[in-house]
């Protein structure tokens, strides 16, 4: 049965792979030039929904956005997070492969985690991608525990990311399927305060779908957001082996090198102004919470600053430029975490003038 929640113009679908079964949402021309969406933690495809809806049909774009493994309605396979963002990229290649679109070239859009999961299969099947569009997306160094701009780790063991990071009490919430807006740690209310901007809230019908696109994520240890280690160093956390906020720990994810791959895609990397998930400051990062002193015993400035995550992707796409490759800062004022929700005209702009040059 037909999701009739499902804007007009967007369809759904089980894709089985020899990887997984994956939940995929279509849009735009079929057939035409792919547009490969991927969605970021704790969220799915439906985040994207209305940018498939409004690709012009003689445009020539077939958009396709896939649910990760363990969100929305794909399968919630475990993640082995020993390989950085390296299932995330497999399962991706599998479904292109389901698709039949391996002998052609792709054009990839990430947001948030997803830019470096977009990455990393950029990385690992260069000759595929037409181009890279990166929305907001994580450091290239992962997600906590390191500094510069150079992803140096502040500790040995990268204490202060990982899957014993996340805010149990959101975890708990999220499991329980809390739709409320009461408490500051309901999903509800960490999408409006940290995903956009505020006072930005999407129409209430759109917004309980993406609310139902964040209680789709699976908690589980091999999934969101996975198990944790103990560590003697501040904060005294290190990451584990499973699931995805250990997937993201650095750990695991240094996508670094994506700067020397031959051949290298164009790079569009759109961003909105006050991100505060995705900063030099972000209110996430235990860096910076431990500077504004509402986790104790911060060791300070010099031995564990907050992450500097947006100097860090520049400093990797800086990297690609003077390596032969291109990129393109946009950074659209007056947003938040989620260009593609907040602005959504902004973004489409910016978005279909980028893949026009690249076709």
């Amino acid at each position: 049965m037909a999701d009739p929640t499902l804007l007009e113009g967007v369809t759904a679908e089980i894709v089985n792979t020899p990887r997984l079964g994956t939940h995929l949402l279509a849009g735009g021309a079929e057939g035409g030039a792919p547009v490969l969406f991927v969605h970021g933690n704790t969220s799915s495809s439906r985040f994207f929904e209305q940018t498939l809806a409004a690709l012009p049909p003689d445009a020539g774009y077939w958009g396709l956005a896939p649910d990760l493994r363990g969100f929305g309605g794909s399968e919630p396979k475990p993640l082995d997070a020993t390989r950085g963002l390296g299932d995330f990229s497999d399962d991706l290649y599998a479904l292109a492969g389901a698709l039949g679109l391996r002998e052609r070239m792709v054009h990839l859009v990430g947001w948030s985690v997803g830019g470096m999961v977009a990455m990393r299969y950029t990385m690992d099947h260069p000759e595929t991608v037409a181009s890279l569009t990166l929305v907001n997306p994580m450091s290239p160094y992962g997600f906590g525990g390191t500094k510069y701009t150079f992803g140096t780790p502040c500790w040995p063991d990268y204490a202060g990311s990982g899957g014993g990071t996340t805010n149990p009490e959101f975890v708990q919430r999220l499991r329980e399927g809390d739709r409320s807006e009461e408490d500051p740690s309901s999903p509800r209310n960490v999408m409006n305060a940290f995903y956009f901007k505020p006072p930005f809230r999407a129409p209430k019908e759109r917004e309980e779908v993406l609310l139902s696109s964040m209680l789709s994520t699976k908690v589980a240890e091999e999934n969101y957001p996975g198990d944790t280690a103990l560590s003697r160093n501040w904060p005294n956390v290190a990451p584990g082996k499973r699931g995805m906020n250990n997937a993201i720990s650095p750990k695991y994810c240094d996508l670094s090198g994506f700067a020397r791959i031959e051949p290298k895609p164009p790079v569009l990397w759109i961003r909105g102004a006050d991100d505060v998930l995705v900063s030099d400051a972000s209110l996430l990062d235990f860096g910076y919470l431990g500077q504004l002193g509402a986790i104790p015993g911060w060791p300070g400035e010099e031995v564990y600053p907050p992450q500097p995550m947006v100097s860090q992707v520049r400093g990797v796409l800086a990297a690609h430029a003077r390596n032969g490759g291109s990129y393109r800062e946009e950074v659209v004022e007056d947003c938040g975490h989620s260009p593609h929700v907040e602005k959504p005209e902004e973004f489409r702009r910016a978005l279909l003038s980028f893949l026009e040059e690249h076709l």
